[in-house]
């Protein structure tokens, strides 16, 4: 990567997040000045809710340590995936946690990862660095921090991607979860146009599988699209998930690499909507549509064999989609933290709209009960098998 291109990277980042964070703190903002009190004030009933019930588990949440945060910035980037870097600390992360009834986040490191450094070396030594913060500091930190945090490791991986990186990704998978005991693993939809069905992940596919790893999978902004004048995060960061998904399908992923249990951010983006329309050059449809079964068979079993978060999502429109496909046991509580902060000012329940899709039993499998079956490390870290 040449300086130029790493500087017109970071300036076509620049340049989107001033447009990708104006529309939701504008709104926000709005929001807050027509409810000051409520912003401000939580109300005593809030307050209680938050304390009776602190069991959530958070999947989908973020980290930014300080030296990762001046990297960032020593590279021109002070906007991560279109918004501009929030505050974050662990003491910020906990308290967030208190106020609105979540006992564990399983962090992981956003856009841009490590994409932005200019060579492999530099790559590896930033996922290193990351992932042993992630352990020692979080995971399996102080008492202060004990059962609070999971976290799903970073690997060296750049925007383009050889075969020499793969090696290297693998190996670091290996280090985080079997040495540094984190929770799984994180991978980015795609990296520099180039999606996880490609032959070149192989070798890290085999390995992921041989972990029988939690593989979460977060959006990037892709590095073409067409440019409607909106902030790209509205609709690019879904659909770039559902490219991901539907190409992994199509290059036989999920039936070569069984044992991976891959969870999508932000609801699977589009898919659980067009489940059934990407699964049509399967047999899956032609068969159900020849014996009339259910519309749950309609899509690809792999599709209703993920895991789905409700990050940004947990309006009915979305949830009551991916129930449809895969099931409330599939379904996993997410925030999406720091980044949604604006949308968290006060305290109490941070999603009630899962009340419109789910009862109270299947709201608490979706807040709880389906994480600690998913992440059996951090039930035991938690004790949640003496509850």
């Amino acid at each position: 990567m040449t300086g130029t291109e790493t500087e017109d990277d970071a300036q076509g980042l620049r340049r989107r997040g001033l447009l990708k964070a104006a529309l939701p703190l504008a709104v926000t903002t709005a929001a807050l000045e027509a409810a000051p009190a409520r912003a401000t004030s939580p109300s005593p009933t809030a307050k209680a809710s938050s304390r009776r019930s602190r069991d959530r588990i958070d999947v989908h949440c973020h980290l930014i340590p300080d030296f990762y945060r001046q990297s960032l910035a020593a590279h021109g980037i002070t906007e991560i995936a279109g918004v501009p870097v929030p505050a974050w600390s662990p003491a910020l992360a906990v308290d967030f946690m208190d106020r609105y009834g979540i006992e564990t986040q399983v962090v992981s490191v956003s856009e841009p990862g490590v994409t932005y450094l200019d060579s492999p070396a530099e790559q590896l030594a930033m996922a290193q660095r990351l992932n042993t913060y992630m352990s020692r500091e979080l995971v399996h930190g102080s008492a202060y921090r004990k059962g609070r945090f999971g976290g799903f490791a970073v690997l060296p991986l750049g925007r383009k991607v050889t075969a020499k990186d793969v090696r290297a990704a693998a190996a670091e998978a290996r280090r985080a979860v079997r040495e540094l005991g984190l929770d799984g693993v994180g991978l980015f939809s795609s990296y520099g146009g180039t999606y996880l069905g490609d032959p070149v992940f192989e070798p890290l596919l085999r390995t992921l599988d041989e972990l029988r790893a939690m593989v979460f999978i977060h959006p990037v902004t892709p590095s073409a699209y067409p440019d409607l004048g909106l902030p790209p995060f509205l609709y690019e960061f879904t659909f770039d998930t559902t490219r991901a998904l539907v190409n992994m399908l199509y290059k036989g992923v999920y039936t070569r690499h069984a044992r991976i249990r891959w969870l999508a951010a932000h609801a699977g983006g589009t898919l659980p909507y067009i489940s059934y329309r990407t699964s049509l050059l399967t047999l899956t449809p032609a068969i159900a549509q020849q014996f009339g079964s259910s519309s749950a068979a309609e899509s690809s079993p792999h599709f209703r064999g993920l895991f789905y978060d409700t990050a940004l999502s947990p309006a009915p429109q979305a949830m009551k989609s991916v129930q449809e496909l895969a099931g409330t046991e599939h379904i996993l509580f997410a925030t999406d933290w720091p980044f949604t902060s604006v949308l968290f000012p006060g305290a109490g329940d941070p999603a009630p709209q899962l009340d419109d899709t789910f009862d109270s039993r299947e709201r608490l499998a979706v807040e709880r009960g389906n994480a600690l079956a998913q992440f059996p490390a951090l039930a035991a870290r938690i004790g949640a098998g003496t509850r």
